[in-house]
């Protein structure tokens, strides 16, 4: 048997297909994509950029099996200074 017929057509889709699966910024996705927490894009020419749909999928699907973590706010400690609310920093007196 030939190996074309043992692979399957694999379907790619292009940027506002995946903008309508994954609710991120391009900008996220591109910062993902950097750091291999995202699927790569590839281009089927030099003005058509695509995402293969298995792994799209695939991504979301170990996305939704992990439990969500809370995001943390920023650590108060390491601030500078610690302005009081309602009270101009101009007005202190020393």
């Amino acid at each position: 048997m030939h190996a074309r017929a043992i692979l399957s057509p694999r379907k790619s889709i292009r940027r506002r297909q995946l903008r309508e699966m994954v609710p991120l910024a391009d900008s996220t996705i591109y910062e993902m994509e950097q750091r291999g927490a995202f699927p790569r894009r590839f281009c089927l020419s030099p003005r058509c950029v695509v995402w293969d749909l298995a792994e799209v999928e695939a991504w979301l699907e170990e996305r939704r099996s992990k439990p969500s973590m809370p995001a943390r706010g920023p650590d108060v400690r390491q601030r500078r200074t610690r302005p009081i609310k309602g009270q101009d920093p101009a007005r202190t007196t020393a």
